[in-house]
């Protein structure tokens, strides 16, 4: 018997579903592709239906573990001139598709990116050159429907309270998902991204309009989770 094949980007398998951030900072030992690729097979064989990924190195490392994983990546790199840092560059976009991933995320918000590069002439070439499907990680409603107009697959608010103009306000932009949902095009894949912290949370933004959820450090943080635990005990006892 043939078992027919399960398109991943197909809007009905996105629907309602989590994919699980699997990351972990700089320096710390839960940062070997190993463990990411570990957690990162739990996550799925537990219910996610896909993961998001940092660096060639994770997205390649799940990709030979996972290899039917649906697989959002990014690459944050730094540069002087710019506080983008999701996927910059056009050299990140093509690097982080070589790696395996399906989706490319990548900063879509107002902010100048290093080296002159424009979000337009990127999504334009990531479409031509790369047929690739595109995340566009946003801070507004304004950016989201920007992103979309320029050619961006899936809108997330990913970078809500994590910008120079949302800096003041924290996530999860729950109050964004309407708005966009009425004014993307259907087509569209809404993710809610960001400051999720619970099951309930997550729910919440379902029916608000988010098509999937992104979670992550609620989920796989161990760094953060376990350090958040500390502070309040070491607060709780003087």
């Amino acid at each position: 018997m043939v078992v027919p094949t399960v398109n991943r980007l197909a809007p009905e398998h996105l629907k309602g579903g989590l994919i699980v951030s699997v990351q972990a900072p700089e320096g710390s030992p839960m940062r070997h592709p190993d463990v990411i690729s570990a957690m990162a097979e739990a996550s799925l064989r537990n219910g996610a239906i896909g993961v998001r990924l940092e660096s060639p190195e994770h997205i390649g490392a799940v990709r030979e573990r996972c290899p039917d994983a649906l697989i959002v990546g990014l690459w944050k790199r730094s540069f002087p001139d710019s506080s983008v840092y999701i996927t910059p560059r056009w050299e990140d976009i093509r690097t982080v598709w070589a790696a395996g991933a399906d989706v490319i995320a990548l900063d879509a918000t107002a902010r100048t990116r290093p080296c002159g590069e424009e979000l337009e002439t990127l999504v334009r070439r990531a479409k031509s050159e790369l047929s690739a499907t595109l995340m566009a990680d946003v801070d507004s409603v304004e950016n989201g429907l920007r992103a979309s107009s320029l050619g961006c697959d899936w809108v997330g608010t990913t970078l809500f309270g994590y910008t120079e103009a949302t800096t003041q306000l924290s996530p999860p932009a729950l109050h964004l998902l309407h708005p966009l949902r009425q004014q993307l095009p259907l087509s569209t894949i809404l993710i809610c991204e960001g400051g999720i912290s619970s099951a309930a949370s997550a729910a919440d933004a379902l029916v608000t309009g988010a098509d999937a959820v992104v979670v992550g450090t609620a989920i796989t943080g161990v760094d953060l989770q376990v350090a958040a635990y500390c502070r309040q005990l070491k607060r709780q006892t003087g």
